[in-house]
């Protein structure tokens, strides 16, 4: 993935790229995507104890490139990359094709008629999983950072 700043307090010098792959996008990539990405993670060891927040939130924001981004056409592609700088921590970051979206103005999940949607929960859960999320690329593409 070409990544022009990954991200501003990463030094791109120190950082470690692990994972650099694309998926199709349909859902039956998106298991061995994220059991592939989480195997890097654990040999960083850039994230001891936190594997839990990191699999619940890549696995989220792979179901949200492929369903909105790629519309689950398999001839489409996700792109995702890991790097590990130890002092600073772990940087995942996901790219689709898609149109874009804006993180803003997605209803809260915890409010309103919203609690009983059946979906609209994964930007949340990112959100309150990762330590810092940033969208860029009119949302075509999220940076998650954790310590």
């Amino acid at each position: 993935m070409d990544l022009e700043h990954p991200y501003c307090e990463f030094d791109p010098l120190t950082l470690a790229t692990e994972a650099d792959l694309t998926i199709p996008g349909n859902v039956e990539a998106i298991p061995t995507a994220v059991d592939m990405i989480m195997a890097a993670i654990h040999e960083l060891e850039c994230a001891d104890g936190k594997e839990f927040e990191i699999e619940v939130a890549l696995t989220e924001a792979l179901a949200n490139a492929v369903e909105h981004g790629c519309r689950h056409d398999p001839g489409k592609k996700v792109e995702v990359w890991v790097g590990c700088e130890h002092d600073r921590g772990l940087l995942i970051v996901v790219r689709d094709p898609g149109p874009g979206f804006d993180p803003a103005q997605i209803p809260s999940p915890v409010e309103g008629k919203q609690i009983y949607a059946e979906g609209g929960r994964g930007v949340y859960l990112i959100n309150r999983l990762m330590d810092h999320v940033q969208y860029e690329r009119g949302g075509t593409e999220i940076r998650m950072r954790k310590r």
